[in-house]
């Protein structure tokens, strides 16, 4: 198996993501007990850390996938011990993605773990490698949700509950945005294997620069009105309202008034 071919201390859990655990466990207990003060400062750390949690698991589902693919200096480079520092840009897979949260409630693909691709043959392995990473979103997006799809939340704080919609929303946004087929982003990574060589070379000079063009258009009213109906009629589907979304976000701008009609929801 290819997992023997790398040190079990390339594979062993970082101290780093150990700790963003913890703080996503006692900020979310506290945002469940309403133990804090001020339950928004609360919120904000429980979803910034679940939110990093996340990232880090989906690159490691990249580099994961790699790895049973073939490309086997996955483990050598520290991709599989889930530590955030270790990653190729660590401020396009961690800080500008939080950046993104606190500025518009929009779920950035982080992306920044190099794969040997040369090592891996075949095309659907390529394909599993990009899709991966958009995958653990969706499967976290469902993780979130599953109190309100399974309709057990009886006995669960309105903070907690909010702080939930909130961080699926972001879930859902990730994989949505990473899943378009635009160079540069996850999506194209899973369509490129099947592209002739002609088509590859001259995208190429624009994968740079995929991520800035899709938000550029995401600041064309129209355009962010289609892709956020998109992202709602997800949300409706796993069982969150736009009221529990919005209020998520208005818990988790601490900084800011809350919205009485969220102090008062239920």
């Amino acid at each position: 198996m290819t997992t023997a071919l790398t040190r079990r201390s390339d594979r062993r859990i970082s101290p780093v993501f150990v700790g963003i655990l913890a703080v996503t466990a006692v900020t979310g207990w506290a945002t469940w007990t309403g133990f804090a003060e001020q339950p928004g400062l609360a919120v904000f750390l429980f979803v910034t850390a679940a939110w990093i949690v996340s990232l880090c698991l989906h690159e490691y589902a990249h580099a994961r996938t790699a790895l049973h693919s073939g490309d086997i200096s996955v483990g050598a480079k520290g991709y599989l011990t889930l530590n955030p520092l270790k990653y190729t840009h660590a401020l396009l897979s961690i800080v500008l993605p939080v950046i993104f949260v606190i500025m518009g409630g929009i779920g950035l693909p982080g992306g920044a773990v190099f794969i040997e691709r040369g090592r891996i043959r075949g095309r659907w392995r390529h394909s599993l490698i990009s899709a991966a990473g958009p995958l653990t979103n969706v499967l976290f997006a469902v993780v979130c949700t599953a109190p309100f799809w399974l309709d057990a939340l009886d006995g669960v704080p309105r903070d907690f509950r909010f702080a939930l919609a909130f961080l699926a929303l972001l879930q859902v946004t990730a994989a949505i945005l990473n899943f378009l087929p635009v160079p540069g982003l996850d999506g194209y990574g899973v369509l490129e294997p099947w592209l002739s060589q002609k088509v590859k070379r001259q995208v190429e000079p624009f994968a740079p620069f995929g991520l800035l063009f899709v938000f550029a258009l995401l600041w064309v009213p129209e355009i962010n009105g289609v892709f956020f109906d998109m992202v709602d009629a997800a949300l409706r589907g796993l069982g969150i309202s736009d009221f529990e979304t919005y209020c998520g976000y208005d818990l988790f701008r601490f900084w800011r008034d809350s919205n009485e009609l969220c102090t008062m929801g239920s």
